[in-house]
């Protein structure tokens, strides 16, 4: 593997770990070493909460504007000019299919930096409000947003390089400091950001920090430390309880973006054999390791056995395997652990439903953390596998009787993160989206999913959003100062 993110950073410096430790990055579809991270401990993570809360007291990076712009144009030419090896990268530590890199994994968020250099030139981080009696006298007002502060932002290993982007370049335009600690499974894409940027713009030191562990403890001492004010976190719900719970005694900013259950509710007037294929192949994409896959399928009952026979032979058909093959859509999960954890739902579905499609330990490879894709029918919409987030290459098709069931059943899950409603009458399906407790929907499979379209879910599917010029806000404090008008 290319030397390329092998070094923390640490107020300025490119370093190792205080105790010289290091931990394996393992490639999920060889399980084989491919490269080691820097073992950080409590007391680099207080190095660089010390660092990012000086680089913020005591430099003009929160106010000074053309700075940010000027650095962020900065590392978005440096990582555009290093995107192959950080596509390389990418591929090998998280086992994403070779194309998705091209798109979602590495090229997608590099692009949309350029969000954020354009809204730099644009918003009114002051603006004046209307001149109004207050108290018997004309006062003038002046709405500010400034910087929340210093930022910890704590990342997954499905989307790594996306998030670590989507968290760090949000926070740095609006004017915070920040603390970056990936997952342990994916750690060197986050220190080749931080070493491209140390490398390659004029970002002060201690500005942006980048410490990897071995320990996911570590995320604690970032989310109760009096010098953090605000956590960014992407991860499971369960993760997400912890990490607010943490940072309630500092009453903390809290940014999470957690799990989704989403549902994709097809009315008895859609097209099933157009659609259905495209699901169905969505959910597979990378393993299924994707918070808002529609997992749940909501079709007709009258067209119940119709819509399970295509599924299933949608999914029968899914491409997966080696991760390098341009083909494959699927390939492993990121590790033992994840893979066992997907093996215990396909043990439940057999107990609970019919498996119609998977569901078995696979028996392709030898090596890698692989799963089978599966499409799970004749099953309660309580069951643990219709309820819980996989995270795998898992379907569940579901029928129901009259719309208000679908959406019963699309919104009894905890979360609300996605959704998306097919119908040949527009105004039909648009009443419907209207109606999810979700923070995004598709009709007829519209995309939501652009860099200035916010995203973010209700439930327990999160608090606050990412990208849109909501992804900046989320960063930023309103403070309103008030003057007597002259005269």
């Amino acid at each position: 593997m290319s030397t390329l993110g092998t070094h923390m950073l640490i107020d300025g410096d490119l370093v190792l770990a205080g105790t010289h430790r290091t931990f394996d990055n393992i490639a999920p579809a060889t399980e084989e070493v491919i490269g080691v991270a820097p073992d950080g401990d409590a007391a680099d993570v207080e190095r660089a909460i010390g660092a990012a809360r000086r680089a913020f007291d005591t430099t003009d990076w929160s106010t000074n504007v053309e700075l940010r712009r000027r650095c962020l144009v900065q590392l978005r030419d440096a990582l555009l000019a290093d995107t192959d090896r950080l596509r390389s990268l990418v591929n090998a530590e998280t086992g994403s299919p070779v194309k998705l890199t091209q798109r979602l994994q590495v090229d997608g968020p590099i692009r949309n930096i350029d969000h954020y250099i354009d809204l730099l030139g644009t918003y009114e981080f002051e603006r004046p409000l209307p001149v109004k009696e207050i108290s018997g006298r004309p006062t003038n007002r002046l709405l500010r947003r400034e910087a929340v502060g210093v930022v910890a932002a704590i990342t997954p290993w499905n989307y790594p390089f996306y998030l670590n982007i989507c968290k760090v370049v949000a926070a740095l335009a609006a004017g915070c400091t920040v603390v970056l600690k990936p997952a342990p499974e994916t750690p060197a894409s986050a220190l080749a950001l931080g070493e491209i940027a140390a490398a390659s713009t004029d970002i002060p030191a201690g500005v942006l920090n980048v410490v990897t562990t071995s320990d996911n403890s570590v995320a604690q001492i970032l989310a109760t430390h009096p010098d953090v004010d605000a956590v960014t976190l992407t991860g499971s719900t369960v993760t997400g309880r912890k990490v607010m719970a943490a940072a309630a005694d500092t009453v903390k900013r809290v940014t999470l973006e957690l799990g989704g259950k989403s549902a994709a509710l097809l009315l008895d007037d859609a097209d099933l054999p157009g659609i259905l294929p495209h699901i169905v192949g969505g959910v597979c994409v990378h393993a299924g390791q994707g918070c808002a896959s529609l997992t749940r399928l909501l079709v007709p009952r009258a067209r119940y056995d119709e819509a399970v026979e295509i599924a299933a032979e949608a999914m029968s058909h899914i491409p997966w395997g080696d991760p390098a093959d341009p083909d494959n859509v699927m390939g492993p999960v990121v590790n033992a652990r994840q893979r066992d954890s997907i093996l215990r739902y396909y043990e439940s579905a057999h107990r609970d439903g019919r498996v119609v499609v998977g569901g078995q330990p696979q028996t392709r490879f030898e090596k890698g953390y692989y799963v089978e894709p599966t499409l799970i029918a004749d099953i309660d919409p309580k069951a643990t596998v219709v309820q819980e987030e996989i995270f795998g290459p898992v379907q569940v098709i579901l029928p129901y009787d009259d719309e208000d069931e679908a959406v019963r059943i699309a919104d009894s899950t905890i979360f609300g993160l996605s959704g998306a409603v097919f119908s040949a009458d527009l105004d039909r399906a648009l009443t419907l989206a209207r109606r999810f407790r979700t923070g995004t929907v598709g009709v007829n499979g519209a995309s939501w999913f652009d860099v200035e379209s916010p995203f973010g879910g209700y439930k327990q599917s999160g608090i606050g959003r990412e990208w849109g010029t909501e992804g900046l806000e989320d960063f930023l404090e309103v403070k309103i100062i008030a003057y007597l008008a002259a005269g």
